[in-house]
């Protein structure tokens, strides 16, 4: 898996965990929904630390929880 499926997942698995929408995130992140929304569907595969941070913030956990998990211990090889 690489590193921007892994997030876009992770996100998404939070959402639920949370039972939050992506508006909800939005409103507690201060991050506009387009910009979640964009990350989510693909159309932005690049996600800024500061971005990933006001996520984080809004789902109330740190950086260090986000990436607390298996699947960000076994990913490829992002330069071959």
């Amino acid at each position: 898996m690489d590193m921007y499926t892994a997030v876009k997942n992770r996100i998404q698995e939070l959402l639920e965990q949370n039972k939050m929408s992506i508006y909800k995130l939005s409103v507690e992140s201060a991050v506009p929904a387009s910009t979640i929304k964009n990350i989510l569907y693909g159309k932005s595969k690049n996600v800024g630390v500061i971005t990933l941070k006001m996520i984080c913030d809004g789902f109330n956990i740190s950086i260090k929880e986000f990436f607390n998990t298996d699947v960000f211990g076994n990913l490829e090889q992002e330069i071959k």
